[in-house]
């Protein structure tokens, strides 16, 4: 291998997954008190995807995978190491959901594991990815965000079942020599302090999986809507200034913006902070709502198949997420454009 100084890390494929089944606003107006024209407005959100009772987070997650090494043109004995962000893992809390995917994927004794970062989980193990391919470590690393949101989902809550959908999106990292190919910078960041906006209460050290705590329903997801969407604006938009800046790269620049689809007018905030243009937005929430982990790569991959992303177009992407978490990163796409 060469010198660790002149080995970067690259993307080098994309793949995505979402259920077939659709779950419509006009769906939710029989199961809650709400109407498309209400969702609509205050989220964009027209539909989203809802995983099969016999379909879990490892399922889509080896299919998402399945088609980003096939795209990446290299065999599953390749890979050195395989990372799944996921906050809806298929088991509390062992085994790991990356351990499961390996293993429905044919990767055997290979290290694998999940993270924890929400929303901000697919930019996060990006940064992972970063650091173990530039030291050296490993060559070739899959990673995947998935999630089964639908399974901590209270569908009796208007505020939290009309936002979150199903799926899956991987990505193949790998080695390069090649410094036009390399991930140029990623900022990931978290603060405990606002742990409470965003919780699954249940089951765990806190409130362990009891009756009393299924009856109060701490095992679904909890969310503080306003003041999460206020924090989520000006710290989405301060971190892609900030990673702008420190490496030179102007607004016009990027062509693909790739921000966390949980909300249109979070989306549409941010955007217009940053004079991005509408042709620079990508979005995808319309259609899938918030997949959390599953966002970002589900929204590439949207681009990549449609044949609007290319070979070494730059993109940023910007995540925010439950923990709190957020996340930006800068790179090139690295891998083959799409041929219709």
């Amino acid at each position: 291998m060469s010198s660790a100084s002149s080995v970067y890390a690259s993307l080098r494929s994309i793949g995505a997954y979402a259920p077939p089944k659709v779950l419509s606003n006009c769906d939710l107006e029989t199961m809650v008190d709400t109407t498309d024209e209400w969702i609509t407005k205050r989220t964009g959100i027209k539909e989203r995807r809802i995983a099969a009772e016999d379909e879990f987070t490892s399922d889509m997650g080896a299919k998402a995978a399945n088609k980003a090494i096939e795209r990446a043109g290299i065999a599953k004995e390749e890979i050195d190491l395989v990372l799944c962000a996921t906050v809806t893992p298929d088991y509390f809390n062992m085994p790991s959901t990356a351990c499961i995917i390996s293993d429905k994927l044919g990767i055997h004794n290979v290290q694998a594991f999940d993270i924890s970062a929400a929303c901000s989980g697919f930019v996060y193990l990006l940064s992972i990815a970063k650091a173990f391919i530039e030291s050296g470590m490993k060559r070739n690393i899959l990673i995947i965000g998935a999630e089964k949101f639908s399974s901590i989902v209270d569908y009796t809550d208007r505020s939290t079942c009309i936002l979150f959908g199903d799926g899956a999106g991987a990505a193949i990292i790998s080695a390069t020599s090649n410094k036009s190919e390399a991930i140029i910078d990623i900022h990931a960041s978290a603060d405990g302090a606002y742990a409470d906006f965003l919780v699954t209460p249940s089951p765990g050290s806190v409130h362990p999986a009891s009756q009393s705590s299924l009856d109060e329903g701490l095992n679904f997801v909890q969310m503080k809507g306003n003041e999460t969407f206020k924090l989520a604006v000006k710290t989405l938009t301060n971190d892609v200034i900030a990673i702008l800046k420190k490496n030179s790269i102007n607004t016009e620049d990027i062509l693909h913006f790739v921000p966390h689809q949980a909300n249109y007018r979070i989306i549409k905030a941010v955007g217009d902070a940053l004079k991005m243009s509408e042709e620079q937005v990508v979005l995808t929430v319309g259609k899938y709502g918030n997949t959390s982990a599953a966002s970002i790569p589900m929204a590439i991959n949207e681009i990549y198949e449609s044949g609007r992303l290319k070979k070494g177009d730059l993109m940023l992407l910007d995540t925010f997420g439950g923990g709190l978490t957020w996340a930006s990163a800068l790179l090139p796409f690295a891998g083959e454009t799409i041929q219709h």
